[in-house]
């Protein structure tokens, strides 16, 4: 059996987990002024090359026989496949377990259920069901009395919806605002009371839910940036989408959580994107940093915005590739000023 060691830079860009500092250039080169300009992109992924040659089409070849299957310990099994329960995935590193749970689309039931907890209408795609969760055990000093104590920060959608403005005065006012409001009053036949105005880009400043047991307190202490550059390599990855959203066709409103876990830490990005065209971008990160020998936690958040024009020129040199950068939180952080950062450290 061949043994594969999967290292960070073969899940994409760094940009995803680690600070823009040590970002990766993903974004395409700007156009040349010639008759056939090219644009130059940078991809890595451990998907199947696109260089690979395409499956025979002859009817009298034979498909190749299918590889061996590896041969996994039972840890292995526990920390790759999902359970017959949750569909989730698990893996405990250095005392610290990280959590991951994706599953279908609310139905119309949980999608009424969830609007009348929020009070106002949830996106097109929401994945309520969906979870990423880190635990640990800060073990006690020893002091009379003393207990271990366990922490846990969790990421969900429903406790991410919670913290869109509901009062309505931070709505963004275009054209399709009223129009989008009434449709998605009538998506659902179950909800029967009228929702009341709110911010339909669905912008959070959501950090995770944190239990009783854990505070986070301001520090001046950085996620070392050092560590993260390292080529360590990946017991553990996962992408966990939470809610998505195109804003009646004039956007698209996103957030999503990614988790990468090293033999002696672990990275988290919850990631808010927003696009509403013609007015305004922005990008909400919030990234928790876990150093298992030193149960230092740590928890970064930023917050960047411009306005719809000037991302508009700043994209000039790109033409054809304009709307794919669009698409893209990972090429168009690099395009968006910060508004702020806040960082924090766990306190038990």
């Amino acid at each position: 059996m061949m043994a594969i060691t999967f290292y960070a830079s073969h899940f994409g860009p760094t940009s995803t987990f680690a600070h823009p500092a040590i970002q990766a250039t993903t974004r395409p080169a700007p156009v040349a002024n010639h008759p056939h300009p090219q644009t130059v992109h940078t991809y890595r992924t451990n998907k199947m090359s696109s260089t690979s040659p395409p499956p025979s089409t002859s009817s009298s070849s034979m498909p190749p026989p299918p590889p061996a299957p590896a041969q996994l310990t039972a840890k292995e099994v526990q920390a790759v496949m999902p359970s017959a329960v949750d569909a989730g995935r698990t893996i405990t590193v250095g005392g610290i377990t990280v959590t991951t749970r994706k599953l279908p689309i609310l139905n119309a039931a949980e999608i009424e259920a969830m609007t009348e907890k929020l009070g106002i209408a949830p996106p097109e795609m929401i994945f309520g069901n969906n979870v990423v969760s880190i635990k640990g055990v800060a073990k006690a000093d020893g002091a009379p009395g003393e207990k271990d104590k366990t922490w846990k920060i969790e990421f969900n959608a429903l406790d991410a919806l919670d913290l869109v403005d509901k009062t309505g005065s931070d709505m963004l006012k275009v054209a399709y605002s009223a129009a989008w409001q009434k449709q998605r009053e009538n998506m659902h036949e179950g909800i029967k009371e009228v929702v009341k105005p709110f911010d339909w880009t669905y912008s959070t400043h959501y950090r995770g839910t944190v239990t009783e047991n854990a505070r986070f307190e301001p520090t001046q202490q950085q996620i070392p940036l050092d560590k993260l550059r390292r080529q360590d390599p990946i017991l553990f990855f996962d992408d966990v989408m939470l809610y998505e959203d195109e804003l009646a066709d004039n956007g698209m409103s996103i957030l999503s959580v990614k988790v990468r876990v090293m033999p002696a830490r672990l990275l988290l990005l919850a990631r808010f994107y927003m696009r509403l065209d013609d007015v305004v971008f922005r990008i909400r990160d919030t990234r928790v940093f876990v150093e298992f020998a030193e149960g230092l936690v740590l928890r970064e958040y930023q917050e960047r915005e411009d306005s719809y024009e000037n991302v508009k020129k700043k994209l000039m040199p790109y033409r054809e590739d304009v709307p794919a950068i669009m698409r893209d939180a990972n090429q168009m952080v690099e395009f968006l000023p910060l508004q702020g950062t806040v960082v924090e450290k766990m306190v038990l």
